[in-house]
């Protein structure tokens, strides 16, 4: 085993990164690719909203990713201001109860 496949796991894609918000796109493991020993295996998406003022993150997934995925659809066919997306993602963050240990 080689350092790469050592780091195989889930694509992490930064969407969104401000003073006060980062947003990072989690994807599940590509293919059919047997599950590396101790690496978590994702079988759906999601996406990571991480508070930088409060030092919280929330984990979307499932039904709550799926609307998040439509409002990052809608804000491409109309971009919003920097205020509209913080705004947004403001909302989303007062579900964030997790601190922010390791990022």
């Amino acid at each position: 085993m080689n350092a790469i496949d050592i780091l195989t796991g889930p694509a992490m894609n930064m969407l969104y990164d401000s003073e006060s918000f980062v947003v990072v796109h989690v994807q599940p493991n590509e293919g059919d690719e047997p599950a590396k020993p101790n690496m978590p295996v994702l079988e759906r998406h999601g996406f990571e909203i991480v508070d930088k003022r409060s030092g919280k993150e929330v984990y979307l997934d499932g039904s709550w990713a799926e609307l998040f995925q439509q409002q990052i659809a809608a804000w491409q066919l109309n971009t919003p201001t920097q205020e509209e997306v913080e705004d947004t993602l403001e909302g989303y963050a007062e579900l964030a109860h997790t601190p922010v240990l390791v990022h």
